[in-house]
């Protein structure tokens, strides 16, 4: 929508700074009064204020998972309640996949802001509670067949009316979830925030106007899709395709599900389209739309500049064909809690795939792309109380033109942080035996993909009940341009008295080894979670020997490995390593006699 009312640059800073500060000031507030670590520790949740149209004007740097299905769940709510329905006082909350949210355990609340009498706009967040009920504890039923297993849904419905609880709403709530004190405490933290938000605003709209902030919200966003328009015009024209594979559904085992797309550019306007992937999942592995469009959205903004304003604008040049009744838009009743914390990633990783033939500077090889979603609860030893954790651990990013991809990072759809130890066995009945990077677990190239980590956890209660949802555990991360593939991932249990670490499926004969629910598990038992490397960026044997001697001394690869992959030699002296110049340099010689030029290939038809 443009606007005829003028905002000078300055000005238009102003605002739009003080917009975003008022979605960071959003987050901390919910860092700092909520009961999770998920929330607390892990800032699993997205901030954002809407104007009176339901477009986004500013939204904070926390989970990108959110970015795009709040955009819908938005839209959605504005079209079900009408706009003449939202009071002042009034809080919605959401968190149904099928009205244009992510997966289940994200819920969205939305408040209006009204300014002497008139709607300004929205305020909301949206964010991952830990335990909504369903067949498994931590609301991540892994193999659930139908949306009915995972937990309690809501469509759009008021909570709070003009400023008071809606109790009979918040009973059913809080009496379908295993934690209701947990739950009540962040949904608590989550209302806090719009809080701040409105207060905030209100101060914004005071000092500069309600024509002028309004008017400048519209400018930005016209500003930010003129931006993207411009990034978009500087990828050559074309079609560009690529495909991966997820592994199993934890319902049908043996069985891969199709990822395709193909990113078609025409000038300053970009389409992805869906339409080759696989038929939806019988298990929870499906996406929701607003996981696609969210997984696309993360992808463009990660290949443009990084300082075009977040909001509604960028998102104009970019249009998706997304299938219904495939594992990249579930249909109703179709399961869907594993899409957004675990293909979200995928599907960014294949839209790099997609244009590494068109922009190769700016993409990445494929991360680990797994969450490593590992769900606990039961009664707590110490207080006689029921708890539910959803632990999440990072995974190797890949290589990229300008460097290796970072060590154990939380995968791409999420920037949540890592539970500290500390925090994780002051809360939870576990013993963390081993927590550790392993050393050689990213993919070989020019730039090295990411190291995956490792942790041993020891039960300590006399029972646990344990879920998991993990994928990259057969194959790993794929390089690019002749990079090579990182480790992959693993869940294992070693059983109390036992000395051998064995799958969940041999033990309990789940379908899947890494995607089962509700298993119980007794104290004593530990569990091993491996998260995959990343991929591989250019050939090994471009790699600066400098930095394949730094590789060695630091344990990320053997002096035999040097050799035979990198083709640098090295010599020990007094202890050390150092490159033998002479011999690498004649050795590069012989071995970029036989290289092919990867650069501008593009994907690849399958990767497995």
């Amino acid at each position: 929508m443009k606007t005829d009312k003028s905002i000078d640059s300055v000005t238009l800073t102003i605002i739009n700074n003080y917009l975003v500060n008022t979605c960071r000031e959003m987050g901390l507030a919910m860092m700092k009064t909520s009961y999770s670590s998920i929330f607390n520790e892990g800032l699993d949740f997205s901030c954002v204020i809407f104007d009176r149209d339901g477009e986004m004007v500013a939204y904070a740097e926390f989970c990108p998972a959110q970015i795009g299905a709040i955009l819908y769940t938005m839209q959605w709510t504005i079209a079900e309640i009408g706009l003449e329905n939202f009071k002042p006082g009034d809080v919605v909350m959401h968190n149904d996949p099928y009205r244009g949210g992510c997966h289940m355990p994200e819920h969205t609340v939305i408040q209006a802001v009204y300014h002497n009498g008139e709607l300004y706009g929205f305020i909301g967040n949206i964010a991952h509670v830990t335990e909504i009920g369903g067949k498994a504890v931590g609301g991540f039923a892994a193999d659930a067949k139908e949306v009915y297993q995972e937990g309690l849904r809501l469509p759009p419905v008021k909570i709070i009316r003009e400023g008071e609880p809606v109790e009979d709403i918040w009973k059913i709530i809080l009496e379908n979830h295993r934690t209701p004190r947990t739950s009540w405490g962040d949904f608590h933290a989550m209302l806090g925030s719009l809080n701040v938000a409105e207060r905030r605003l209100h101060e914004l709209l005071d000092r500069y106007g309600f024509d002028e902030v309004l008017a400048a919200g519209k400018q930005l966003m016209d500003y930010s899709e003129a931006r993207m328009r411009a990034e978009i015009r500087d990828i050559p024209n074309g079609e560009y395709q690529f495909d991966d594979w997820i592994e199993n559904d934890g319902v049908v085992p043996d069985k891969r599900y199709r990822i395709n797309c193909t990113a078609i550019v025409e000038d300053e306007n970009i389409l992805f389209d869906y339409t080759g992937s696989s038929p939806q999942a019988r298990g929870p592995c499906n996406c929701t739309y607003g996981v696609t469009a969210s997984a696309t959205f993360n992808a463009m903004l990660n290949i443009t500049d990084q300082t075009i304003p977040r909001n509604s604008g960028c998102y104009r040049p970019i249009q998706l064909i997304v299938p219904p009744g495939t594992v990249v838009n579930v249909k109703h009743p179709g399961p869907s809690v594993g899409g957004n914390s675990e293909i979200h990633e995928r599907i960014v990783d294949v839209l790099f795939g997609c244009l590494s033939g068109a922009v190769p500077e700016r993409v990445a090889a494929a991360t680990g792309a797994s969450s490593c979603n590992f769900l606990f609860g039961g009664i707590h030893p110490d207080t006689d109380q029921y708890y539910a954790n959803y632990h999440i651990d990072g995974c190797g990013w890949g290589g990229k033109a300008t460097g290796d991809g970072n060590h154990t990072q939380c995968p791409i759809n999420g920037n949540c942080r890592n539970t500290p130890v500390e925090v994780f066995e002051t809360r939870y009945p576990w013993l963390t035996k081993r927590y550790r990077i392993v050393e050689d677990s990213g993919g070989h190239g020019q730039h090295r993909g990411g190291c995956g980590s490792e942790r041993i956890i020891e039960a300590l209660a006399p029972e646990i009940t344990v879920s998991s949802f993990m994928d990259r555990h057969e194959t790993g991360a794929w390089g690019l341009f002749g990079g090579q593939e990182g480790a992959s991932g693993a869940v294992r249990i070693r059983k109390n008295g036992d000395n051998r670490w064995r799958t969940f499926s041999e033990v309990y004969g789940t379908a899947s080894p890494n995607k089962f629910a509700d298993i119980q598990i007794q104290g004593g038992d530990e569990i091993r979670i491996v998260s995959p490397g990343g991929g591989g960026y250019g050939p090994p044997e471009k790699r600066e020997p400098s930095e394949v001697l730094d590789d060695v001394r630091e344990g990320l690869a053997s002096p035999e490995e040097a050799r035979d992959i990198y083709a640098v030699l090295l010599v020990q002296e007094a202890g050390d390593w150092r490159v033998d110049e002479s011999a690498t340099a004649n050795l590069r010689s012989e071995r970029s006699k036989t290289l092919p030029d990867y650069i501008g290939t593009g994907g690849t038809e399958e990767v497995s």
